[in-house]
């Protein structure tokens, strides 16, 4: 799969995609890369510890979080996309799910769009990645959790996002889809989604496992986000166990060491 100017071998590897929330209210590391200077350095910090995609968020997705409007992210995440593709050689990833945020991404430089609702909360988002020739990653969501077989469920809900996908025109070879851990789930859902990773590949994508110091680790650990490093781990080896190309991360060093260690064991 090519991601901006690189090629991702996505049967052979797994893949650490870095968080940059440049955000105020983001839940575990709101407001620390709101300024230019910190959020530069934080990305250099993380290409040294071996991120293979950036990904940049405006808005808070938290469970809670207030709805932004479209101005005041594009002002938030063009002007980070912009410094960082004029000073490092990353492949970017725009996290929204708003099709005007993500055109004024794309004219900045984003490589991949990062859509939270599936292409099924902007009816123009679609179109606009099948226009724009990008990749995408297209996650489960709902705005409930009430589900009559689970695994099954989240299935047909991601078929209905590929029927969107081909619809538009996005190619195949375009589109990484997300099991969306966090989001129109309980915490039992979150648990089985990660056990049953497999289920998914039946569809025939690429998958992204996003977890990092989410509530389903809190919650098992009892802890806060600040310490779910180890949580966190775990369910990366669980990912590259299932065969994910991607994990999507706030700890980079960790999280590579440990997919490093993981495939070695897988292909000894």
């Amino acid at each position: 799969m090519k991601i901006g100017s690189r090629e991702f071998d996505i049967k052979k590897h797994t893949y650490v995609m870095g968080i940059l929330n440049v955000t105020p209210d983001s839940f575990s590391d709101g407001g620390k890369f709101n300024r230019m200077d910190d959020a530069l350095f934080h990305v250099e910090e993380m290409l040294k510890e071996g991120m293979d995609i950036l990904d940049v968020g405006g808005e808070s997705t938290r469970p809670g979080y207030t709805l932004l409007p479209e101005e005041e992210e594009i002002a938030r995440v063009v002007p980070i996309i912009e410094a960082v593709k004029a000073r490092f050689d990353v492949p970017i990833s725009l996290d929204t799910y708003k099709s005007k945020v993500a055109e004024e991404g794309i004219r900045a430089g984003a490589d991949l769009i990062n859509d939270i609702w599936g292409l099924k909360y902007d009816e123009k988002m679609a179109e606009l990645i099948a226009a724009e020739g990008v990749p995408c990653v297209l996650m489960h969501n709902r705005s409930n959790t009430d589900y009559q077989d689970f695994l099954k469920d989240v299935v047909t809900d991601l078929n209905e996002t590929i029927h969107l996908a081909k619809k538009a025109g996005i190619g195949k070879e375009k589109i990484i889809l997300d099991p969306g851990v966090g989001f129109g789930k309980t915490y039992e859902h979150n648990l089985q989604i990660i056990n049953h990773l497999e289920v998914l590949h039946s569809l025939g994508y690429p998958l992204l496992l996003g977890t990092s110091r989410k509530s389903v680790i809190g919650l098992t650990l009892d802890l806060p986000s600040s310490e779910r490093v180890e949580g966190t781990i775990v369910t990366t080896v669980m990912g590259v166990l299932k065969g994910c190309a991607f994990v999507r991360v706030h700890d980079i060093k960790e999280n590579v060491r440990t997919i490093k260690m993981t495939e070695a064991i897988m292909k000894s």
